[in-house]
């Protein structure tokens, strides 16, 4: 099924190519675009000003000719010319609901298939070992999860890479400190707390007394060359840590096809190295091994340090070639804050040098901050992300009770988690990933607003349209009558509706679940528009049934877009 969007752009491009036969318009913009303003049609073509200067002709002269030949287009009801050569196309009503009730057939609800048969390998999530995942680790978790099932969406297989932090001098100063500080009580109780205090301590104690940091680095050589004990301990503290995070994990709905840690690809490191050194990448210098970028206006890339240690440059080309050998993706994704940009680029350029074929993109996301600054573990000013979901429940509850009470207490829990769950998610999934997100309980917890309990409610509400029709009228079936836009209203539900599945392309194209979501948003208030404006249940048969059958369109695109976002969608609230 195509989208409306790339129907008119077709048909706009055959237009330009009847229109000016002799002239090459491959490199214009000859696009179909939304307009945000209905005075200016549904949608508007800007393309007659770019052709000007190839085609020799004033922009309007264009578009007139444009517009000529697609007043007797089927698909639009009005075709105008506007200011300096703006194409302004209106759609004919019955096309839009015609378009609308073969979408409300198709299970994926119109979405376009760009990724049939190609597979994706997306990296993200990748929280360190031995260390609690608090409030910072929801961003790359989250945006994560949401691309994954948006690129799914749109048919490509994607296999979702929890790349763990399992490797690296940290384990020596925690495999000396657990020998030094371990509460064995404490360590019962909650592992990874008690892991996280022991390596602060150590970290400290290294700090301070050069002896220690001699000891610490002395327990990394051990583990690094096999020792029982020290393997033993580490492996430990990674079992600890996934039984941790996978309770994380199922509290927001997250799953992984692949959970590797940078140790995976320890045995290949050396032969990165070997590689660099073929391709002449790579030379010493004060006792390091080093990549010069010069080309690429890089600066060097440390890729074996001075002591024999490896950086994470060299790990991530193992990783890219073993998943390049193994799996034969179509590209692989990298979901992680700003901070790593320089490593990206200078870790593709090596990529590329060193015969990496597959496209790699890097998509970075600003930091999250407290109101008094950045989160720190080491500081101890990071919120534990489990606290955060329990208030978020907790709160959502009090919600629930408020506005069901006569809901059981059991089902009163279940409506709380998904709204909750759905309010953290959404209160980061919303907003520009590359911005800087400053923490507040009250702002990741809104229940009102541009939130997810807002599109949870308009969801519900629609249902219970729905489900009071069905009891009503239990011998009429709604999706039998067609759609009628007999209301502005109505009018303005179905083309955003149409718009839907461009909206899920676009979010991949610019890898933003944030554009997903404010077409939710937007969706939701006209839809409540239309509701507070037209009778539905009271209106006479057939006008009914075709109410009744819009709003289960907007139900099921709002369920379908919010699971996209990995937020689920009760019945009742």
């Amino acid at each position: 099924m195509q989208t409306i969007r790339d129907t008119l752009t077709s048909r706009l491009r055959t237009a330009f190519a009847t229109a000016f036969p002799d002239a090459t318009l491959d490199a214009l913009p000859i696009e179909a675009i939304p307009t945000s303003d209905e005075t200016f049609g549904d949608y508007q073509c800007n393309a007659a000003m770019a052709a000007a200067k190839v085609l020799r002709k004033p922009p309007r002269a264009i578009a007139d000719a444009i517009g000529r030949l697609l007043q007797e287009d089927p698909l639009l009801a009005k075709v105008e010319i506007a200011g300096p050569g703006f194409i302004n196309l209106s759609l004919n009503d019955s096309a839009l609901a015609r378009h609308l009730e073969t979408m409300q057939g198709d299970a994926n609800l119109g979405i376009p298939q760009p990724g049939a048969g190609k597979r994706l390998i997306l990296d993200y999530s990748s929280p360190n070992v031995a260390k609690p995942m608090h409030v910072a680790h929801i961003r790359s978790t989250v945006i994560g999860d949401a691309l994954k099932r948006i690129y799914r969406a749109l048919g490509y297989e994607v296999l979702g890479d929890n790349h763990l932090g399992d490797w690296g001098t940290q384990f020596g100063i925690l495999i000396l400190g657990y020998r030094h500080f371990l509460d064995p009580a404490a360590l019962e109780a909650s592992p990874i707390d008690e892991l996280q205090r022991i390596y602060v301590l150590a970290h400290q104690k290294c700090e301070a007394e050069p002896e220690w940091r001699d000891q610490a680095r002395n327990e990394l050589v051990k583990l690094q060359s096999g020792d029982p004990e020290n393997r033993a301990l580490w492996q430990k503290f990674i079992d600890l840590s996934l039984l941790e995070f996978n309770q994380i994990y199922a509290r927001l709905g997250v799953s992984f096809e692949l959970v590797r840690g940078e140790s995976y690809y320890n045995d290949a490191l050396p032969g990165v190295i070997d590689t660099l050194q073929k391709h002449g990448l790579i030379r010493e210098s004060e006792g390091a091994l080093v990549a010069f970028l010069d080309e690429e206006k890089l600066p060097p890339c440390i890729v074996r340090k001075s002591d024999g240690g490896y950086n994470y440059a060299t790990t991530d080309i193992a990783t890219v070639l073993s998943r390049e050998a193994e799996f034969q993706p179509d590209g692989i994704l990298y979901v992680t804050d700003e901070r790593q940009q320089l490593h990206f680029r200078q870790f593709f350029a090596l990529a590329r040098k060193v015969g990496v074929k597959t496209p790699l993109r890097h998509i970075w996301f600003g930091l999250m901050r407290l109101p008094e600054g950045l989160l720190s573990t080491r500081k101890g000013t990071a919120i534990k992300l489990e606290r955060l979901l329990d208030e978020a429940e907790k709160r959502a509850l009090e919600l629930v009770q408020q506005a069901s009470p006569d809901m059981p207490p059991e089902q009163q829990q279940a409506v709380a988690r998904a709204v909750g769950i759905g309010a953290v998610k959404y209160a980061d999934l919303s907003q520009n990933p590359q911005s800087a997100i400053t923490f507040t309980w009250e702002k990741a917890l809104a229940m009102d607003g541009n939130s997810a309990p807002y599109l949870q409610y308009a969801y519900a509400r629609i249902a219970s349209v729905r489900d009071k029709h069905n009891e009503r009228f239990p011998d009429v079936d709604f999706l039998q009558e067609p759609i009628a836009l007999d209301s502005p209203q109505a009018r303005r539900l179905a083309v955003r509706l149409a718009r839907y599945p461009d909206t899920v392309l676009d979010a991949a194209n610019q890898d933003r679940p944030a554009i997903l979501a404010d077409a939710l948003y937007d969706l939701a208030q006209t839809y409540s528009s239309f509701y507070q404006n037209v009778p539905f249940l009271k209106a006479e048969p057939g006008v009914r049934e075709s109410r009744v059958r819009l709003g289960a369109l907007v139900a099921q695109v709002l369920r379908h877009g919010l699971d996209l976002l990995g937020i689920a969608t009760p019945e009742r609230i």
